[in-house]
């Protein structure tokens, strides 16, 4: 028996090939740095975790709404109003993860032979579009631009096939902000268009310069954009798997009818401890965001002390990706001699799209010490190259 046909060019992730070879050389006994997955090394807030306690204990374990509960989808009402977007309990579903709203984001968007315009480099989106058979466009960006994206390029790549835009800013992998200058050019070639705009916000919160408002906030275009985020990288809580996405009540019905026919909902007790999450204090967002921004400044620092590699300074999130070009191996081939010549795991850039090789990117995610040893072994592994 043969597969289908269109999983021949559904792309494996090479973050978790990295982290196989990694996981592998552990249990032969190898010291191994991970800085390959976005995986804060914070534990999820006490107070989140209560929640989800008393949640299972009040027999929180049963089907909720494959919208998610009410308290949640208000909580989650509340917290967009306060950030200029406005939508209501009828607007907004939760899910088991932000990839999961990604993925029935782009199912209900995007017919067979639709195309998705994607600026390059960016995170696993090709499979998702792939896997419902429809066609990533895909849009570079240029690092001396410090990967902003070109208004001009992006409208080149706008054809009469052309369905939706996805935005993902910050920017996993290069942590780059887009301003809102560029942002409202952007909407407004969505309404020319009669375009969907999927905009991936998940690190919203951890930014380090002056913050841009979302494009869901803008008005004009209210009608033609889908928001996802989560709770994963915000509230260090990736293995809970709860994300949300906010868009027109008739998008977000038919989400709803692809959860009711896959996963159902989020767990119950999870959706409590989201509502904890947003009702809660958010001195740990703070706290969380602020020493990622000490990571940053070193690990940026001590990359471009290192012969042979350059490294863009991020906007937000947790990653950084440095330029290896000069070190004369494609990406993976570097990140394979770095796993098992300095015990660091990185994930090559030919793991983020076309705009990608040439690069690699490392996740910050990881305690200062661990950040520090690594590049230690980095610079001494380069050195005897």
């Amino acid at each position: 028996m043969n597969v289908a046909n269109r999983m021949s060019n559904v792309p494996g992730s090479g973050t978790l090939e990295i982290l196989a070879l990694a996981n592998k050389l552990e249990e032969d006994g190898e010291d191994i740095i991970h800085l390959e997955v976005g995986q804060p090394d914070f534990d999820t807030p006490q107070h989140i975790k209560d929640a989800c306690t008393e949640a299972l204990e009040a027999g929180e374990t049963g089907y909720t709404s494959s919208s998610g509960i009410t308290e949640l989808r208000k909580a989650i009402s509340q917290y967009l109003q306060e950030r200029h977007i406005d939508r209501g309990l009828e607007e907004i579903i939760a899910t088991p993860g932000a990839k999961h709203s990604l993925f029935s984001a782009i199912t209900v968007a995007l017919d067979p032979d639709d195309e998705i315009i994607i600026p390059s480099p960016n995170w696993t989106y090709e499979g998702m579009v792939r896997i419902v058979n429809a066609k990533p466009v895909f849009v570079e960006v240029s690092e001396e631009d410090r990967f902003g994206l070109d208004l001009e390029t992006l409208k080149e790549n706008i054809s009469s096939k052309t369905k939706m835009i996805l935005l993902n800013y910050p920017n996993n992998p290069t942590g780059t902000l887009l301003e809102e200058e560029m942002l409202r050019s952007i909407a407004e070639l969505a309404v020319d268009h009669d375009l969907w705009i999927l905009t991936d916000e998940v690190y919203e919160r951890l930014v380090y310069e002056p913050t841009p408002p979302s494009i869901a906030s803008f008005p004009e275009c209210e009608e033609h954009v889908i928001y996802v985020n989560g709770f994963s990288k915000t509230y260090a809580m990736t293995g809970w798997r709860l994300g949300y996405t906010a868009a027109p009540e008739e998008f977000i019905s038919e989400m709803v009818k692809i959860q009711q026919n896959s996963t159902t909902c989020p767990a119950a007790f999870v959706q409590h401890g989201g509502l904890a999450a947003l009702k809660g204090s958010q001195d740990c967002v703070e706290k969380m965001a602020s020493e990622y921004e000490k990571r940053r400044d070193v690990i940026v620092d001590g990359l471009n002390s290192i012969e042979g590699i350059s490294c863009v300074k991020p906007d937000g999130a947790f990653y950084v990706f440095p330029n290896i070009e000069s070190i004369g191996m494609d990406s993976m081939e570097f990140s394979k001699y770095l796993l098992k010549n300095a015990g660091v795991a990185t994930t090559p850039g030919s793991a983020f799209g076309p705009a990608g090789e040439g690069n690699i990117r490392m996740s910050y995610a990881e305690s200062m010490e661990g950040i520090e040893e690594a590049l230690d072994r980095m610079e001494e592994a380069i050195s005897s190259m």
